[in-house]
């Protein structure tokens, strides 16, 4: 078992402070971020038993939540801000100029793992950044809602989607023709949207985190 440093942070954005969680294993070997979906948040435990497989493979990880908690309070109620793409790219990207600017975890590559609009956010957000963002990973997003930021993604993205998710998967296919940076469609073989079924969100985190180390650790070697 690897040592693995937890911390709660609190991250300013333009508009906001935002909760963070932040899970750092010694000699880590890159940063994933993670940008959750709809009505979800740092704390989902789908996001949380990914994030733990990447710590085990030497990758930190950033949990935060996109919404305060007065809007997070309003969304459950409403739906009002969850599709609100450009405020959730907005603010992921204040999150990676912060991390730019941080000391210690400024030298780590990024990845970047969303989920559902979080995928949107973070394909928008690897676009306005790309010197920042060197690896995405999308589970089950709504990749399509990125619109014309697909197009000018420069980080290599692979989207995993469930086979038995028709809408999603199709609009996946579509966002893969517009993409033009190297990227893979990963289909896991009867999985919903959720990724609830026995063994279908370990083949997620299988799959992400080999693209996440081949991206983030492969590449930082190179550039040394």
């Amino acid at each position: 078992m690897r040592n693995i440093a937890s911390r709660t942070l609190s991250l300013p954005v333009s508009d906001a402070e935002l909760a963070a969680d932040l899970l750092l294993p010694d000699d880590a070997i890159g940063l994933v971020v993670f940008a959750h979906g709809s009505g979800s948040s740092r704390l989902s435990p789908r996001n949380l038993q990914v994030a733990h497989y990447f710590n085990e493979l030497g990758l930190a990880t950033l949990l935060f939540d996109l919404l305060t908690a007065p809007e997070e309070r309003v969304d459950r109620l409403s739906a009002e801000y969850r599709f609100d793409i450009p405020r959730l790219s907005q603010r992921l990207v204040g999150v990676l100029d912060w991390l730019a600017g941080n000391a210690e975890l400024g030298a780590l590559r990024i990845g970047l793992f969303g989920a559902s609009t979080g995928a949107a956010a973070a394909l928008i957000a690897a676009a306005q950044r790309p010197q920042a963002v060197h690896a995405v990973v999308s589970r089950g997003g709504r990749s399509d809602l990125a619109g014309a930021a697909l197009a000018q993604v420069t980080a290599p993205t692979l989207q995993i989607v469930g086979g038995a998710d028709p809408q999603v998967l199709r609009l996946n296919r579509e966002a893969s023709q517009q993409l033009h940076c190297e990227q893979q469609l990963a289909v896991v073989p009867g999985a919903t949207h959720l990724f609830e079924e026995p063994d279908a969100l370990e083949q997620v985190a299988l799959l992400a985190g080999e693209w996440f180390c081949r991206h983030l650790h492969d590449g930082a070697s190179s550039d040394s």
